[in-house]
């Protein structure tokens, strides 16, 4: 009997958004400057550039409603993947007048615009409700956008914009 490769169990990743001082503080606590916030009916966009060793610039829509991010990852060209959108679940919400906040719950969606969606993480979100980190109804929340989403995108040609769009969401980027 093989055993299952140990996944790292960590507490969902939250993430702070502040408009006036145009910052993003990621979940490590490092605050990094913001370019660019812009605020819609729908939710929060962000554009900042990125000290990864991947990729040097980020775009981030915060969609609340759906409880989605949806993020464009301007690559280094040796670490260029085959991905158009990434989009992460949990709750993201307005917190103050200036501040925004994302609560990560671990699951993941790859988007290939014209081709396929992509699941990712399911063993992170087990693992973290087997280890208390998340309630049941959140991982079942999680589980049932991930669906959602995915049923959603790929009802439209495997397209989030088309799918958003139909939402009455446009999303914008750099």
């Amino acid at each position: 009997m093989t055993q299952a490769p140990s996944v790292d169990v960590h507490k969902p990743k939250v993430e702070y958004f502040d408009l006036a001082d145009l910052t993003n503080t990621d979940p490590k606590g490092f605050v990094r400057p913001v370019e660019r916030y812009q605020v819609e009916p729908w939710g929060l966009y962000m554009a900042r550039t990125s000290d990864h060793e991947q990729f040097h610039y980020i775009e981030s829509w915060l969609l609340p409603d759906l409880a989605l991010r949806a993020s464009v990852f301007h690559y280094h060209p040796e670490h260029r993947r085959d991905q158009d959108y990434y989009l992460d679940l949990g709750e993201f919400s307005q917190v103050g007048p200036e501040r925004w906040k994302s609560v990560d719950h671990y699951l993941d969606i790859v988007v290939r615009t014209g081709r396929d969606t992509e699941l990712l993480d399911v063993d992170e979100l087990l693992a973290a409700h087997a280890a208390g980190l998340l309630t049941a109804a959140q991982a079942q929340a999680a589980i049932e956008v991930a669906t959602a989403t995915i049923d959603g995108i790929a009802a439209n040609g495997y397209s989030l914009d088309r799918w958003l769009e139909g939402r009455g969401i446009a999303l914008t980027w750099k």
